[in-house]
């Protein structure tokens, strides 16, 4: 990847970092629905800007 371009997405572990709670957390929270993400290919994937957005919201 270009280091001059800045990722958009998150994965489960940085947002588990980014929110400090546990890396099932986030995957229990992800399947409730309970934490907004997509699902591309298999992976979890979360927007950062939404991700912030949620959790000063929440």
């Amino acid at each position: 990847m270009d280091p001059t371009t800045k990722r958009i997405t998150l994965t489960v572990n940085e947002v588990a970092e980014l929110l400090g709670v546990s890396i099932g957390t986030i995957y229990t929270m992800a399947r409730l629905k309970e934490i907004p993400h997509k699902k591309i290919r298999g992976r979890i994937l979360f927007h950062k800007e939404t991700i912030e957005k949620w959790f000063i919201e929440e």
